[in-house]
């Protein structure tokens, strides 16, 4: 289980960002019954749930933009789950750990996909020039 940085949801590739979608819905769940106990993602629940429904807003907009196609049932959920919460969203949209280091274990993360053959030269090129304009 991983949350990407949320920086570069635009240019995961569809697989991932399906992926992630449910990821995300897996979390949610483990999360309502007390049972998220993956070192990866638990830190999610150091917090109140408006960062989470940002970064699954994001990941739910990314897949709209690009048509893939979701049910949003699951969406319906997570604003239940997390609605108690949403007047912090401004308080703080995104999860600290999301820094520039994290940015930077999760573009070499992808990297290996790359490498391994899972992420393709296309999708590779594009998350790179992405990144590049992202930190520099």
């Amino acid at each position: 289980m991983r949350l990407w940085s949320y920086q570069l949801i635009p240019v995961l590739p569809n697989k991932m960002l399906v992926s992630q979608w449910r990821e995300c819905i897996a979390i949610k769940r483990q999360w309502e019954k007390g049972t998220l106990k993956h070192r990866l993602v638990s830190y999610v629940m150091d917090y109140n749930k408006a960062p989470f429904y940002q970064y699954v807003a994001e990941v739910r907009a990314e897949m709209y933009k690009r048509n893939i196609k979701y049910n949003d049932k699951y969406f319906q959920e997570i604003i239940k789950f997390t609605f108690n919460d949403l007047y912090n969203i401004l308080d703080m949209p995104y999860y600290p750990e999301h820094n520039d280091r994290y940015l930077k274990q999760c573009y070499y993360n992808l990297q290996e996909k790359y490498d391994r053959g899972i992420i393709t030269e296309e999708e590779w090129q594009e998350i790179e020039i992405y990144f590049k304009e992202e930190v520099e």
